[in-house]
C-alpha cells in the first residue's frame, strides 16, 4: 500500500512538472501583452505585471487590420470545415459499411496521404489556382484544403464499430442512404464526429503556409499571416515593440484555447476509438 501511494504521488509530481513546463510559454505570452513597454526593458524579467495596459491590444488593431483578419480567418475555417466534415462523412461511410471492389487497397491510398505535407504537392495546385483565376480568393483558401484523410481515418473507425443490424434495421423501415448516415450513424459517432471537428477549427485556425502562398493583399490575410504582416510592420524594432506581437498572437490563440478546454473530453474519447481495425 506505502509503495502504492509512493508511485502515485511520483506520477502526480512529474505530471504537474510537464504540465507547468508546457503551459509557460503561454502564461508567458498572455503576461507580456499586459506589460508596458518600459517593463518589457527591464532587466529583470517580471513573473506578474507591475502594470497591466490594454493600450498593446489598442496599438496592434492600430498597427494591423486584425478586424479584416479575424473575419477571413472564421470565413477560411467554416468553409474548409464544413468540406471536409462532409466529405469525411460520406467516404468514411463507404469505406466502413460499404462493399465494393478495391475498397480497402483505396483506403490505403487514403491513409497514405496523411503522411504527405502540404509543402509537397503547393507547387501543382498553385498552378491549378493560377489557371482558373482563384489566387488571393477564398476558393483558394478553402477548396484545396476540402479532403481530410485523418477525419475519413477517425470516422471510418467509428462506424466500423457500429453493428450492421442498425442500418439492416434501417433499410427495412425504408431509409435512403443518406438518412442512415446523418440521422442514425452520425449521431451514434458523435464523439468522434466533435472530436474531427475540433481538429479541423483548429487545423484551418492556424493554418500559415497556405494562406501566405494564396494571397496576397490585406484584404485576404487571415490572423497567422497578420502577425507575420505586423512583424514586419516593426521591423527593426522588434525587442522595442515585443508587446505588440504577444498581443496579436493572444488574439490568435485565445479562441483556440477556449475551444479545446471546453471540448477535450470528446477528444480523449475519440482518441480512445481510434485504434485502426
Amino acid at each position: 500500500m506505502f509503495n502504492s501511494q509512493k508511485v502515485s504521488a511520483t506520477r502526480l509530481t512529474i505530471a504537474i512538472i510537464v504540465t507547468l513546463f508546457m503551459l509557460f510559454p503561454l502564461y508567458w505570452l498572455l503576461i507580456t501583452s499586459f506589460k508596458p513597454a518600459e517593463e518589457l526593458k527591464s532587466a529583470i524579467p517580471t513573473f506578474w505585471p507591475k502594470h497591466f495596459t490594454f493600450q498593446n491590444y489598442v496599438d496592434a488593431f492600430n498597427k494591423a487590420p486584425f478586424l479584416r483578419y479575424g473575419m477571413n480567418t472564421l470565413i477560411q475555417t467554416v468553409g474548409v470545415v464544413t468540406l471536409q466534415v462532409n466529405i469525411a462523412l460520406l467516404a468514411a461511410y463507404a469505406f466502413a459499411k460499404g462493399n465494393f471492389f478495391g475498397r480497402d487497397k483505396l483506403f490505403l491510398a487514403v491513409i497514405a496521404a496523411m503522411v504527405v505535407p502540404e509543402q509537397v504537392v503547393f507547387v501543382p495546385v498553385y498552378v491549378m489556382m493560377a489557371n482558373v483565376g482563384w489566387l488571393n480568393t477564398f476558393w483558394a483558401l478553402i477548396v484545396p484544403n476540402a479532403v481530410s484523410a485523418y477525419g475519413i481515418f477517425l470516422l471510418r473507425q467509428a462506424f466500423k464499430s457500429i453493428n450492421n443490424d442498425v442500418i439492416e434495421a434501417a433499410k427495412v423501415d425504408g431509409a435512403h442512404r443518406l438518412h442512415i448516415l446523418y440521422r442514425i450513424l452520425t449521431p451514434m459517432a458523435l464523439p468522434t464526429l466533435v472530436t474531427v471537428l475540433i481538429f479541423k477549427i483548429i487545423g484551418s485556425w492556424n493554418s500559415y503556409f497556405w494562406p501566405l502562398v494564396m494571397t496576397n493583399t490585406d484584404n485576404m490575410r487571415v490572423l497567422t499571416v497578420g502577425i507575420a504582416m505586423l512583424k514586419s510592420s516593426i521591423a527593426g524594432n522588434e525587442m522595442l515593440n515585443f508587446q505588440l506581437i504577444m498581443a496579436g498572437s493572444v488574439l490568435v490563440a485565445a479562441p483556440i484555447v477556449i475551444l479545446f478546454i471546453f471540448t477535450q473530453k470528446h477528444i480523449l474519447t475519440a482518441m480512445s476509438n481510434s485504434t485502426f481495425k
